[in-house]
């Protein structure tokens, strides 16, 4: 019983990778401490019968096989408390508030919101080649999503007069 249960939750990946890889050209997921995760008792059991890890490894190697790219944003990026109307952070938030509502005025699903700030953050690195990473204070880096032409730095034999 648990060898076709396998069977049928790897088929079932097999089949789900294979269509997302095929009918998508850039695949954005969200990098996951997966064994950290399974150490909650409450959702253990749920997060093991998913199978995420080898979801991610399918498509890692079928991404390569198909020609695909294949953007993993980073396990730090504030993707559920990021407005992603108005990019307004928000701050700490549990995870039993699964909706709320921004200074904009725009309500959120949390997952929704989630899905939607990772594509956004993935199509960013597959446009500009940017890491994702949530944005601290960078100095002389400019975030992905907010790129400007900056003017390089003059070099000090540039900038003292010759004579």
């Amino acid at each position: 019983v648990h060898a076709r249960i396998v069977d049928r939750r790897r088929d079932f990946l097999h089949k789900l990778t294979t269509r997302l890889v095929r009918e998508n050209q850039t695949i954005v997921i969200e990098d996951l401490t997966v064994r950290n995760m399974l150490k909650n008792r409450k959702l253990s059991r749920a997060i093991a019968d998913a199978s995420w890890s080898e979801l991610r490894s399918m498509l890692e190697y079928k991404a390569d096989w198909y020609g695909r790219e294949l953007v993993v944003v980073d396990r730090w990026f504030p993707s559920s408390k990021l407005c992603s109307a108005c990019g307004t952070l928000q701050g700490r938030m549990p995870l039993n508030v699964r909706e709320w509502t921004c200074a904009c005025g725009t309500t959120h699903d949390r997952d929704v919101n989630a899905a939607k700030n990772i594509l956004a953050a993935g199509l960013a690195v597959a446009a500009c080649g940017d890491g994702v990473r949530p944005q601290r204070s960078t100095p002389g880096g400019q975030s992905s999503v907010k790129q400007e032409v900056v003017p390089p730095p003059r070099s000090r034999a540039a900038a003292q007069p010759r004579g």
